[in-house]
């Protein structure tokens, strides 16, 4: 029998990470392998699962492929990844594939036919993560005259969108969608939201509403779609490039010591975000006097601040961020914000 593995795929801050989280919180003993793909140099997500304090939730069931897009690498990474996952003595119930939130999920889905895995994994769903308050300012709306006129407004943008899509490849592959953060909309701007995501779903997929990625591990898993048989059929504004690569996007670490006020780097945070067009800010925090890590997220203005786990005694403190954003980042202009009084 085959095992089943779920893609859970979004644009960047969608709620991924917190969804499996959830996931993993609520598993009731399955045997769940997570493989873990990142865009950046920190890892960032790998650690927000490892040191969630979940109960059997330890390096060995999170596996992590860091140098690069995991579309990308597949030849390279996954599939000894998945190899090694399968020749376990035990090997997992199910297997979870949390991609980066600037990769295309229909090319790691056709890595699934390959002869090596086709006959003992089946892809039992797509899922996508969308962050709801983003699509509610129209960050990624599929509507022509909004698009142009973000064009005209910006010097930068080619004629076509990257972040566009990449975001609507993401819904054309789902099997399910989590509309999340709703509690952060209010129900106008859920209908409108309804209506924009519904233009790039396919036929039958759900739609299904979540805060803080909760979310029964039965309804996200056994969806049982066996994608890889049907991949081909699925469109994508990528159908017949012979590769994806991600030079729209960068990232690069800024690393610093002490913040005795978070509040403070908080607000050199936002007005980096606002001053420079960054999507994503994310990373840990040393607060001196407190022997816990502070993290921290940032998804365009909104950020995310808490205290996750003590930190390691072989472990330094200090304080890193990873900010990701498209290509043409000012970074020393970045660096100064982020490391000056405001």
């Amino acid at each position: 029998m085959k095992i089943p593995a779920t893609v859970i795929t979004g644009f960047l801050g969608a709620g991924k990470t917190t969804v499996i989280r959830h996931l993993l919180e609520n598993a009731g003993g399955k045997r769940i392998a997570l493989i873990i793909n990142e865009f950046g140099d920190l890892g960032i997500d790998r650690e927000l699962i490892t040191g969630c304090g979940i109960e059997g939730c330890d390096d060995d069931a999170v596996m992590e492929l860091s140098n690069g897009c995991i579309c990308c690498t597949v030849a390279d990474d996954f599939l000894p990844t998945m190899e090694a996952l399968l020749d376990r003595p035990e090997p997992p119930e199910h297997i979870v594939i949390e991609t980066s939130g600037l990769a295309l999920p229909k090319p790691l889905v056709r890595a699934f036919n390959w002869p090596e895995i086709r006959s003992r994994v089946t892809v039992d769903g797509v899922v996508t993560v969308v962050d709801a308050p983003a699509v509610s300012e129209g960050r990624f709306a599929d509507d022509p005259d909004a698009v142009q006129t973000q064009r005209e407004a910006d010097e930068m943008l080619d004629h076509d969108s990257p972040l566009e899509e990449v975001f609507e490849d993401q819904l054309l592959c789902a099997d399910m969608v989590l509309l999340n953060k709703t509690d952060l909309v209010n129900e106008e701007g859920l209908e409108g939201i309804r209506r924009e995501v519904g233009r790039d779903i396919g036929p039958g997929v759900k739609m299904v509403h979540t805060t803080h990625g909760s979310i029964d591990p039965a309804v996200l898993l056994g969806i049982g779609a066996a994608v890889e048989d049907g991949i081909e059929t699925r469109r994508s504004h990528h159908d017949g490039e012979d590769d994806h690569d991600h030079d729209d996007f960068e990232s690069f670490v800024v690393s610093f010591g002490d913040v005795a006020d978070p509040a403070i780097l908080e607000e050199r945070i936002k007005a980096a975000v606002i001053g420079h067009d960054i999507l994503r800010v994310k990373g840990f925090i040393h607060v001196p006097g407190k022997d816990m890590r502070h993290v921290v997220q940032a998804v365009g203005p909104r950020i995310q601040r808490y205290y996750d786990r003590p930190w390691h005694a072989d472990e330094t403190r200090c304080t890193e961020l990873v900010v990701i954003g498209e290509t043409g980042l000012d970074r020393s202009a970045i660096e100064r914000v982020l490391m000056s009084e405001i």
